[in-house]
């Protein structure tokens, strides 16, 4: 009779535990990035009346006899099914979608969560405004205009320097596209063209350019057909303010501003050739792979020098200049050199790499956010700010960049809702109490039989 009391009050005390972790659920149900626990229930070791036997060539066998002692739990799971994303538009907003987990750093211990709700502090360093927790990742690191980040490195806070400077940087390459057409004039001979022969048969192209300081000037280069050549056009460049020679890399020094551009007769460039001063010197030619010349500037101010490329197209092929019997479009589509600018934005990728943009039109990545995988996630410890923490059964952090190793890929401008399904936990809530009142139905009733047990000597 003690016992059937007994597994009425393991009953009760286990299933009230069971509410108390649906009510958490349920409170939690709007709260950013979190996961929903499970209670498990197993029964406690039974008492056992008689052994089994077993069969004798008189009789069958028998079998045990036992009586339980009531209930436990198994255990307290949590759940780290794949929340809905909530559209927030801020930049630092960041959500997971699959698996792993941003990390946090306060002092020199690390916390691990689901919610990506960050933003900046008064230094730039990504924070969780709610605790002051530093994410941590890798800082991107500038070698000449090279940026890298080392994602095998430790992981360290991530500075977003808004309003820091991105320095200038000199022209090194300009790129040319389109086409020559093949029945442009020819400029006349013996006289100096008038305004209109100029214009109709010298294509002219501008481009601005920069030199280390960030200084802009403007390149020009002119295309007009030379005469008794077929497909072969003179290309001549102009820098304001400084002198400029054109010379195709090769052991022969060219010292005019122009060279030589030969097609072929499918449109296609062919080869580029220096166009000496003294007509009949020595000469380097390109017949193959990019036709680029190197462009030579002196500034007349302060006698600096810089080298540009001038990229024509990749011989026999029409990636660059072309020469068809169509209107002329041939421009200078591209150069890398630029200004001094001040960051003004960030985004966050996939990867979630922070990519600076700034006031002179660069981009450039800044850093890192890292992510953190786990063997056994459900190892880990709750540690309240939507934070976990590692414990022994949970394995060691696997740290690495997002969308690799299995790791999940990260969604800027949203943040994962929690994914406590509430109809979920009605419906347990309703069998929880059910089975809150029947244990309690069956101490009462054993309680009943103890009372008539207690009116027999009446």
């Amino acid at each position: 009779m003690m016992r059937s009391l007994y597994s009425g009050v393991s009953g009760l005390r286990n299933h009230q535990i069971r509410m108390d972790v649906l009510g958490n659920n349920i409170s939690n149900v709007n709260t950013y990035g979190f996961k929903k626990s499970r209670v498990s229930f197993q029964d406690i070791l039974s008492q056992t009346v008689s052994g089994a036997a077993a069969p004798t060539a008189v009789k069958g066998g028998v079998n045990p006899k036992q009586v339980g002692l009531g209930m436990n739990i198994a255990s307290i799971d949590k759940i780290f099914t794949q929340g809905s994303l909530q559209t927030t538009g801020l930049n630092l907003d960041l959500a997971i979608q699959g698996d792993g987990f941003f990390i946090l750093k306060r002092g020199e211990e690390l916390f691990y969560t689901r919610a990506g709700a960050f933003g900046l502090d008064k230094n730039g360093t990504v924070v969780n405004p709610a605790n002051g927790m530093r994410v941590q990742g890798w800082q991107a690191v500038k070698t000449g205009i090279t940026y890298t980040i080392n994602t095998t490195g430790d992981v360290e806070d991530i500075i977003v320097p808004i309003g820091g400077k991105d320095p200038a940087r000199a022209t090194e390459n300009i790129k040319y596209k389109s086409n020559l057409n093949s029945e442009t004039p020819l400029l006349p001979v013996g006289r100096a063209p008038t305004t209109e022969e100029r214009l109709n048969a010298v294509v002219t192209t501008n481009i601005d350019a920069y030199d280390s300081v960030g200084t802009v000037h403007r390149v020009t280069v002119e295309f007009s057909r030379v005469r008794g050549e077929p497909n072969t056009w003179l290309v001549t460049a102009f820098m304001e303010g400084a002198e400029v020679t054109l010379d195709v890399d090769g052991p022969n020094i060219n010292t005019s501003n122009s060279i030589i551009m030969r097609f072929n007769n499918q449109g296609a460039p062919v080869s580029i050739e220096d166009n000496p001063e003294v007509p009949g010197a020595p000469a380097d030619i390109i017949a193959e792979g990019r036709l680029a010349a190197l462009l030579n500037v002196t500034y007349i101010e302060d006698g600096t020098t810089q080298v540009a490329t001038l990229d024509l197209g990749a011989a026999y092929e029409y990636d660059g200049i072309t020469q068809f019997a169509s209107p002329t479009s041939t421009r200078a589509y591209e150069q890398d050199g630029f200004g001094l600018g001040y960051l003004e934005n960030f985004t966050v990728d996939s990867s979630g790499v922070i990519t600076g943009v700034y006031s002179n039109g660069n981009k450039a990545p800044i850093a890192q956010i890292a992510m953190a995988t786990f063997t056994n996630p459900q190892g880990l410890t709750t540690e309240g700010d939507n934070n976990f923490r590692v414990t022994n059964n949970s394995g060691l952090p696997n740290i690495g960049a997002a969308e690799t190793g299995g790791r999940g890929k990260i969604t800027a401008g949203t943040l994962e809702m929690s994914n406590v399904d509430l109809a979920e936990q009605f419906t347990d809530m309703i069998v929880t109490q059910r089975g809150f009142q029947a244990n309690s139905r069956s101490i009462t009733t054993s309680d009943q039989m103890l009372q008539e047990l207690l009116t027999l000597k009446r």
